[in-house]
């Protein structure tokens, strides 16, 4: 594969063509932080504008934002820029739910899915374009970012596991699925282009504001 300069697990074919569909997942009732996350500023701005505004310019088609919690106000005070919102029934069924319900409502117009969480703003958009490089590249039928050898997001999935990802239920997200998948997870290096800490609580908007503000972080 190209570019990545980093180790991979899993199998790397003939290369890989077709659009990529962008899936940002910001479904979530926030309950751990009291008020919805979505919409906590940082650095002047809703949490959920960074990681959006990250995938412009990156080599994906098309970006599906999926809303749940206080979805209404989400839609009025975020600027979703090129991304679609999908407001999904049930959403407080967990993660896993929420990536079924929107894929089976993306159409069929695609070949591969890059999946984010809303809640990770420092995750890059280099990040999202190495790791669909090296699908590009052959990897795969998964491909996962990895920050110091520790798998997170962006994730990847070929669209030949579909019929697995529309089975997906509960909180877990695709957990289960990648174990089972074992040697054709392909892992990318990605932790010289941000950070994946994810803000659950106020302690961790301070910290990773601090971050921001201190240009600490790639």
């Amino acid at each position: 594969m190209t570019g990545a300069g980093s180790g991979h697990a899993g199998p790397v074919g003939p290369g890989h063509t077709g659009p990529v569909l962008g899936v940002v997942l910001a479904a979530g009732g926030s309950t751990r932080m009291g008020r919805p996350k979505q919409l906590a500023d940082l650095d002047g701005r809703p949490l959920l504008a960074h990681v959006l505004a990250a995938l412009d310019g990156t080599p994906v088609d098309r970006v599906l934002v999926a809303l749940g919690g206080a979805a209404d106000r989400v839609l009025d005070r975020v600027e979703l820029g090129r991304a679609e919102p999908l407001v999904v029934e049930g959403w407080a069924a967990g993660m896993g739910h929420v990536l079924a319900a929107t894929l089976a409502q993306a159409g069929e117009d695609w070949a591969a899915v890059v999946v984010l969480l809303g809640d990770q703003p420092l995750v890059s958009g280099r990040a999202v374009a190495r790791v669909v490089e090296a699908w590009r590249s052959g990897a795969g039928p998964v491909v996962t970012a990895t920050y110091g050898g520790r798998p997170g997001h962006p994730k990847l999935f070929d669209r030949r596991l579909l019929p697995d990802l529309l089975r997906l239920t509960g909180d877990t997200g695709a957990r289960d699925l990648l174990a089972t998948i074992g040697d054709g997870v392909h892992r990318v290096e990605v932790g010289d282009l941000g950070n994946d800490a994810d803000i659950d609580v106020e302690a961790d908007l301070e910290r990773v504001g601090a971050m921001l503000a201190n240009g600490r972080h790639p």
